[in-house]
């Protein structure tokens, strides 16, 4: 993959050297985006549910990066000339051509998606910080208020640049559901050599203003009045969406059973804890579980969350929402699977803003 990679800017670099004034000096984490959702992008137009809306959220949110339709043949060609270096003798006419049909496909689901915004929508929002709260040495929630009102939906994140590194994005997830104030909340933690995340944590204040790409994601809560009972299973700073979709459950009047397990490795990083006690006492409809993976003197739930997991009842019959490191995500998803909950009923995704 690292090869590819390199291979695919050098390509698009010497090919279009105007490109690379839009990607940072240190763009490592930005460019394995790019490639691996232009990846994603492609293997999956032999299974287009839900790819429409993806691609379509993809033009929106690439318009912050004063991507325009030309940019994409210039991807098109760099991404074509890649797989046909690197796919060996597999390679043929017939592949080249099912190849070019789908990123065309794509990149045009995606150019229509971002003129259409255009009329309705800014690239990007300027916002100021009005509230900043450092939880733990590491890990600071931080409140947003676009000058314009921005929509969004339970579950999505959004992208955020700092005056102190331009160029620079970095995703985080909203911790709310849409307020009547227009404010968003992000927990951000502080990750070694993060430009953005160190910045927010440390150097931020209140009355600061950042930049916020458009809402993307598809981790949205259950529609209607779904009978079913919920689980969220969080780790880490990926409590945030599931801290929103629960705001939307309590706002939507529907009164199912709610078990939110929150996990960390000491009982000093449930630096949220506070909060969802008093979510907790006021909704007795919601149950809220710390588990603490780390700790063997820890006075409560212990061991990694998957392992909790199965402590519990049968959840086959909820709605369950899961957000954490990628290796606790795929291990609680495969466990859930075993007791019977379908895929489908399963909403994932990984913590933002991290590694």
């Amino acid at each position: 993959m690292g090869k590819a990679v390199a291979y695919f800017y050098g390509r698009l670099f010497a090919e279009n050297p105007h490109l690379r004034s839009m990607f940072p000096p240190a763009m490592d984490l930005q460019r394995d985006r790019l490639f691996g959702a232009l990846t994603r992008i492609v293997w999956s137009l032999d299974s287009p549910e839900g790819l429409g809306s993806y691609l379509a959220q993809l033009g929106r949110d690439h318009r912050k990066y004063g991507v325009v339709p030309e940019h994409y043949t210039a991807i098109g060609t760099a991404l074509l000339a890649t797989i046909r270096r690197f796919c060996g003798d597999s390679w043929s006419a017939e592949v080249e051509a099912a190849w070019v049909a789908a990123y065309t496909a794509a990149a045009t689901i995606m150019i229509e998606a971002a003129e259409a915004d255009a009329g309705t929508s800014p690239a990007w929002w300027l916002a100021e910080v009005v509230d900043h709260e450092r939880r733990t040495p590491d890990i600071a929630v931080i409140t947003l208020r676009p000058g314009v009102p921005m929509p969004f939906v339970p579950g999505q994140y959004v992208s955020v640049q700092t005056a102190r590194w331009p160029r620079v994005w970095r995703t985080y997830s909203i911790a709310n559901a849409p307020r009547p104030d227009n404010t968003l909340r992000l927990h951000v933690r502080a990750v070694g050599g993060g430009w953005v995340s160190g910045t927010l944590v440390t150097h931020t204040r209140v009355g600061d203003t950042v930049l916020v790409g458009p809402p993307i994601g598809t981790l949205a809560p259950p529609e209607g009045d779904s009978p079913r009972d919920i689980l969220c299973v969080a780790g880490g700073t990926g409590l945030a969406p599931l801290k929103a979709v629960v705001e939307h459950v309590i706002a939507s009047g529907r009164r199912p059973n709610i078990h939110l397990l929150v996990g960390a490795r000491t009982a000093a990083e449930l630096y949220d804890l506070p909060d969802l006690i008093a979510m907790e006492a006021r909704y007795p409809w919601l149950r809220v579980v710390p588990v603490v993976s780390d700790e063997p003197s820890y006075d409560g739930m212990r061991g990694p969350l998957p392992d909790v997991v199965q402590r519990f009842h049968s959840w086959a019959d909820h709605e369950v929402y899961v957000c954490g490191p990628p290796a606790m995500v795929g291990e609680t998803v495969r466990r859930l699977q075993e007791d019977g909950v379908p895929l489908s009923r399963i909403h994932r995704d990984t913590v933002r803003g991290e590694p």
